[in-house]
């Protein structure tokens, strides 16, 4: 029986990972256990694995805008997640499609490397998302190492990169993730100066598309009108038990366990 869709739709904005570790898949299923829709629309194709990433391509942004915009034609659109562009224009892209959605929130993931360390852009990729995607984004969710390289601060810690970035956007979130602290500390950062600390207890080993996973979740969040710091502490939240229950199919990176394992009716 044909029954009326609620679910909100996020349009995903990120690349293809071919592990199924990060990119479209792990915005897919975040959504899916957020009770939300997911609209992938594709970015960039990427040759990785669990272990790193080997190569990228970005796709022509005329297919990127005809796939959104055929989205945006369709589908009522509560969120956008942002993940992989790879180039500077891939963030004018993006760009001309938040246009066709003003007052939606924008949830910008600023995917810059891979978890092995590899590049998935060049170097102003960085400055281009600083200056003009940060300006309309309702949240952006780095970690350390991309805050800083968004805040141009080779060795500096969350408050300083968050002090340099905050009159650029509303609302920063920066993962604590890499550090070596025996809790992580996760700090949401605001432009009317209030801050809120997440704490988490560390997990041992790396993990594959945690960020994904993280800035997804959090749209879907929003999408179902969820307020920021409520979003954040539930996004955060789910997050930590996708890793706590991660698991490692390959020779690499555990990846995030988003979805139950049992999905019989």
């Amino acid at each position: 029986m044909n029954r009326h869709n609620s679910r909100p739709v996020v349009l995903c904005l990120s690349g293809h990972d071919p592990s199924g570790g990060a990119g479209l898949q792990a915005d897919i299923e975040a959504l899916l256990a957020q009770g939300c829709h997911a609209a992938p629309t594709v970015t960039a194709l990427t040759v990785q694995d669990s272990v790193n990433v080997q190569d990228f391509r970005v796709l022509d942004r005329e297919w990127v805008l005809a796939q959104a915009h055929a989205v945006i034609a369709d589908l009522p659109v509560a969120a956008v997640k942002l993940g992989m562009l790879g180039s500077v224009q891939m963030v004018d892209t993006v760009l001309e499609i938040m246009q066709r959605l003003p007052g939606i929130p924008l949830v910008c993931d600023p995917v810059l490397r891979a978890g092995g360390g590899g590049s998935l852009g060049k170097e102003d990729v960085g400055y281009a998302m600083r200056e003009r995607l940060l300006p309309i984004a309702a949240i952006a969710t780095p970690n350390l190492p991309e805050a800083r390289i968004l805040a141009e601060l080779p060795e500096g810690t969350a408050d300083e990169c968050a002090a340099v970035l905050l009159p650029k956007i509303q609302h920063l979130l920066i993962t604590g993730g890499h550090g070596d602290e025996s809790d992580v500390h996760n700090r949401l950062y605001s432009r009317d100066g209030s801050r809120h600390t997440f704490t988490c207890p560390r997990l041992p080993g790396s993990y594959h598309g945690s960020g994904c996973t993280l800035a997804s979740t959090l749209a879907g969040r929003l999408a179902l009108g969820e307020e920021i710091v409520s979003a954040t502490r539930t996004a955060l939240d789910y997050t930590w038990r996708t890793l706590r229950d991660a698991e490692q199919p390959g020779r690499g990176q555990f990846i995030p366990r988003r979805l139950p394992l049992d999905f019989s009716l």
